[in-house]
């Protein structure tokens, strides 16, 4: 443990110097593809709701959706994480098979979003079901996202978010409490650090969603709130501020329809 804790140490302090470039990479791949999609036109043909009602078998338009998802998954998660999965590399690299468990680690933590990305893609399944079987539902469809951004304001205020926000605002002090040498003890670590990740963000990543995943602004500015929660120095203080901007953007929607952005009327 001294020696795991001695090495998380030196990580940390050195670790500035050898960026891991293959995330680096990843990163700047996915946000070059969403300005690429973005700028030729070609949103819709990435769009869940495209997927969901063009036709497709579900789990043909399921499996496609989930290809698209890690890019997003990169572009805007990756970037939040970084110093833990910076420090990370640096701590690995003293065990063997130092790639395998690097590897993992990144595994474990798209493991999470990837399970997440599939749950809500289905849970988007059930709601076009229910707006194209529910007359009601159909005529009133600014219900769907003036409620996802309600419920993602009000949950910025949530006891969870702020314990899972400060898991992932802390990588130095988690990497001592729960690194261990291993392939396999790398891909637990991977879903622990990915599980306090969605706890801080799957309700801004609901609201991603409602936008649709190929929406260049909302991906742009999503990811920088979620990058300055969690790495800025003052993070904590945005939360809040984030929250009360989603709650009056919620109400309003819900109060008159044709406040509803033109993103979530799609």
């Amino acid at each position: 443990m001294i020696g795991q804790a001695a090495a998380a140490r030196d990580g940390e302090a050195v670790s500035r110097r050898r960026p891991p470039g293959p995330v680096l990479w990843a990163i700047a791949l996915a946000w070059g593809c969403a300005l690429l999609v973005a700028v030729t036109g070609n949103q819709r043909y990435l769009n869940h709701d495209t997927l969901i009602e063009g036709g497709l078998p579900l789990l043909a338009a399921l499996g496609i959706f989930l290809v698209a998802w890690q890019f997003m998954i990169a572009a805007m998660m990756l970037p939040s994480s970084y110093p833990l999965i910076r420090l990370f590399d640096r701590v690995a690299s003293a065990q063997p098979r130092s790639g395998r468990a690097k590897a993992a680690f990144l595994g474990g933590y798209v493991a999470v979003w990837t399970a997440f990305g599939a749950v809500a893609f289905v849970g988007d399944v059930g709601v076009h079901f229910s707006v194209d079987h529910w007359g009601w539902l159909s005529e009133h469809p600014w219900l769907i996202a003036g409620t996802t951004l309600v419920l993602a304001g009000a949950f910025q205020f949530s006891s969870l978010k702020d314990r899972c926000l400060r898991e992932c605002r802390m990588p130095g002090p988690f990497l001592l409490k729960h690194y261990r040498r291993g392939t396999g003890e790398a891909f637990r670590l991977g879903l622990r650090h990915g599980l306090f990740c969605l706890g801080c963000c799957w309700a801004l990543m609901l609201v991603m969603f409602a936008a649709g995943v190929a929406s260049l602004w909302w991906m742009a500015a999503l990811a920088t709130v979620m990058f300055f929660e969690k790495v800025g120095r003052k993070g904590d203080r945005l939360a809040p501020v984030v929250g009360v901007l989603l709650l009056v953007l919620g109400a309003l929607v819900l109060a008159n329809p044709g406040w509803l952005p033109p993103v979530f009327a799609g």
